[in-house]
């Protein structure tokens, strides 16, 4: 009896330890930038880096383990580190532009990427939102970088050694470097990109160091020079110090896409701040915007997937503008080479993020979208196209003209301040035109489309049926902001007929969507297991679900509430078996569903992450708060494999986020939210307008047993977002056992097209 009390006593003290220290951590704290770093090209667990950066920061910073101009830049496995390297990759298949890197080095002179490598631990590695730190094994240097937006402090620890060296790499494809030794100086540009630029692109940079050079070399390609300059296919230059054992060489960085003396003017960012001060001040940022959302659980893991989600969700679309003397926004236009006033953004694929990432942005952060909406018009007067796929320009990459629903989801949840008319006139415009050398901006297919109400199978236009999936719920969207803004009926009419477009493709035979002949028959043989061909990275039972506007118009043409669910069911049920014949190969996103045990649920890529609320629409809400706990649990965690697949830009961690908190936008331009399944016992979201958005959950498992909304007993399977937007106290009782009697009623249902059009 004795043993059990102190038992007793010990585990209430543990917990109640616990509980102080988590109460002393702040939500940057929580924050792994190394969750899906254990990623390669066969596999993605994520396929991130770990970003030391600002939220929505210009400029990123990484620890470099692969080779110049490798995609995978830094991946866990890696035991040796090239440099830190300026990043503004947004994938590794995208790529990278204006990238340049620094890399301390001891004893004789050494470019070579492969021979300057140090070999490295995550023992001896810190790595944080806003500081990271590593030790270079090889050469006794601690290596350390605190972020701006568009600068940053370097900091390297040398040992006693008359040869303690930085090696300055501006990257191929044309780069220049000056060293400035009466300034401790050296600037340069580079100029290596992946597309998406126009000719005179430039990332210039300026590095001014704390102690004097006591020699240094400019670099030819690979060979060294004693000139100050350096103009090169590869550039690239090496400063070097006498140092004293522990001495400290300090480097201010920063960098500029619009010219030197901009990258002169953001180096004031930093001003005469050491990297300590700096590393406190962007600790604080962190925790202002991480803060905007606090979770309470006594499980440190959860909080850890939590807040590296999070992360994940505000570093982009990157700011690409930077601010003049007099602190005004200006920016390099990606799209035509000239310098503008205004903001820019980019580095998003909105095929990804229009899902709920956006959707974020405007419940938590909307005046950061505010902005992102402004950089949107600017986008347009500059290419004549809204951006589908941006990074820095168009980019060749993905299907949709989902710009729609970006634009759309944000006027409609209130935002203003821009030009909406300008992005009104975008919209419109991208439904009859295709860029004419980006084929993914704009509608391909548009001619098809408009005409015959899908996009044929045999035009030569592949994937197709998703192509007519994603223009219709984008046509519903423009239909939606058109009746906002107070639009004609008739000019708006031709957008609500084509929102219904998706029932085109429908196969009454087979229950799903299914690509379709020009002169209407179905194309055959049809393998709904078939990966691509007319879908986007993903198969009919995946892209059938792509009706966002209007699940009942889905449930209709499949005969009911029973035999769309039964169709849900079948997600689960089938085997992960698939045909991979189109693409020759398993790609890794097949490959990703196929380990998963979730049989042909695909969480691991976009188009059919909403599938699990549709039981929402269709009278089985449990099952819903079933597998979303299943997905949350099993496919997320705060290791270097953290997720299923490409996390892409922040959507798969907005999806965690969202489902965290219990709803999540299944259909942007809606203004509703579907009730999921709250994963923590208390949540609260601080609103930009001051008010306050209040969940908790009391009870154990993940089935709803009842819902209070602002105290009175809610039954709906949706949630407003003007009421979230007000203020709300939501409260679940929870269960282990599925309460089949809530959210079953048809009005409980939330918003489909085809029932509430007006």
């Amino acid at each position: 009896m004795k043993i059990r009390c102190i038992q007793k006593v010990f585990v209430a003290l543990f917990l109640l330890a616990c509980q102080s220290v988590f109460a002393k951590m702040q939500p940057v704290d929580y924050v792994s930038t190394l969750v899906g770093t254990e990623s390669n090209y066969n596999l993605s667990t994520g396929n991130t880096y770990p970003a030391v950066a600002m939220p929505w920061g210009m400029n990123f910073w990484v620890a470099q383990t692969g080779k110049n101009g490798d995609g995978w830049q830094y991946t866990y496995t890696a035991n040796k580190i090239r440099g830190l390297k300026q990043t503004h990759q947004p994938s590794p298949w995208i790529n990278d532009y204006g990238q340049f890197s620094l890399m301390p080095t001891v004893g004789p002179k050494v470019f070579n990427e492969n021979k300057r490598a140090s070999w490295f631990s995550h023992k001896a590695e810190v790595a944080t939102p806003y500081y990271y730190s590593v030790y270079l094994a090889d050469y006794d240097v601690t290596a350390e970088v605190a972020p701006t937006e568009r600068a940053a402090v370097m900091q390297f620890t040398f040992p006693d050694t008359d040869e303690a060296n930085v090696v300055i790499d501006a990257f191929d494809k044309g780069s220049y470097v000056k060293i400035i030794p009466t300034e401790n100086k050296v600037i340069g540009y580079t100029t290596k990109n992946s597309g998406g630029v126009p000719e005179n692109f430039k990332n210039w940079f300026v590095m001014v160091f704390d102690k004097p050079f006591a020699s240094s070399v400019t670099v030819q390609d690979s060979i060294f020079t004693n000139q100050l300059e350096m103009t090169a296919h590869h550039a690239g230059a090496i400063v070097s110090f006498k140092t004293r054992r522990g001495e400290k060489v300090c480097a201010r960085v920063a960098s500029s896409f619009i010219s030197l003396e901009q990258a002169e003017q953001n180096l004031n960012e930093i001003g005469k701040r050491s990297l300590q001060q700096v590393k406190t001040a962007g600790c604080q940022r962190w925790n202002e915007v991480l803060g905007r959302i606090e979770i309470e659980d006594n499980d440190i893991d959860h909080l850890r997937t939590f807040y590296s989600c999070l992360y994940r969700s505000v570093l982009f679309p990157r700011s690409f503008y930077e601010l003049n003397a007099q602190g005004e926004p200006i920016h390099y236009s990606p799209y035509n080479g000239e310098v503008r006033k205004g903001y820019m953004f980019t580095d998003t694929g909105f095929w990804d993020t229009f899902r709920c990432l956006f959707p974020l942005l405007n419940l938590v952060y909307p005046s950061m979208n505010t902005k992102m909406q402004e950089g949107l018009v600017n986008a347009y007067l500059e290419s004549g196209f809204l951006p589908e796929w941006a990074s820095p320009g168009h980019r060749g990459c993905m299907v949709g003209n989902n710009s729609a629903s970006i634009v759309a989801d944000a006027y409609l949840k209130g935002l203003r301040g821009y030009d909406i008319n300008k992005l009104w006139e975008a919209v419109v415009h991208g439904t009859q035109a295709v860029h004419p050398e980006v084929s993914s901006t704009g509608r391909l297919g548009y001619e098809y489309y408009n005409k015959l109400g899908y996009v044929p199978y045999d035009v030569k236009i592949n994937e197709n049926a998703a192509r007519t999936l994603e223009y219709a719920y984008d046509d519903w969207c423009i239909y939606q902001l058109g009746k906002a803004l107070g639009k004609k009926k008739k000019e708006i009419d031709v957008f609500a007929k084509r929102a219904m477009n998706y029932k085109n493709l429908f196969d009454a035979e087979t229950k799903l969507m299914r690509g379709r002949l020009k002169n209407g028959e179905f194309m055959k043989p049809f393998n709904p297991l078939k990966w691509g061909d007319a879908f986007t990275e993903g198969n009919s039972w995946h892209y059938t679900w792509s009706v966002f506007h209007d699940p009942q118009g889905l449930i209709n043409l499949m005969g009911g509430k029973a035999a769309f669910n039964q169709m849900l069911d079948s997600v689960f049920a089938l085997p992960p078996v698939f045909d991979d014949s189109y693409y020759g190969f398993t790609i890794h996103e097949i490959r990703e569903m196929q380990i998963m045990n979730m049989g042909n649920y695909a969480h691991g890529n976009q188009p059919i992450q909403h599938m699990i609320y549709l039981y929402g629409y269709s009278g089985e809400p449990w099952k819903t708060q079933y597998w979303i706990n299943q997905t949350m649990n099993r496919m997320y965690n705060a290791n270097p494999d953290g997720y299923c697949g490409d996390e892409d830009n922040g959507q798969t961690s907005a999806w965690y986020v969202f489902s965290a908190l219990g709803f999540y936008p299944v259909c942007p331009g809606s203004n509703q939210y579907v009730i999921g399944t709250p994963y923590f016992k208390q949540a609260t979201v601080h609103l930009e307008n001051g008010n306050t958005l209040s969940i908790d959950a009391d009870g154990e498992g993940c089935y709803i047993q009842q819902m209070t909304l602002n105290g009175a007993d809610y039954q709906h399977n949706y949630l407003d977002h003007n009421q979230l937007m007000q203020g709300a106290t939501i409260h679940f009782n929870m269960d282990t056992k599925p309460n089949k009697q809530r959210g079953i009623a048809s009005e409980d249902a939330p918003y489909s097209f085809s029932k509430n059009q007006q």
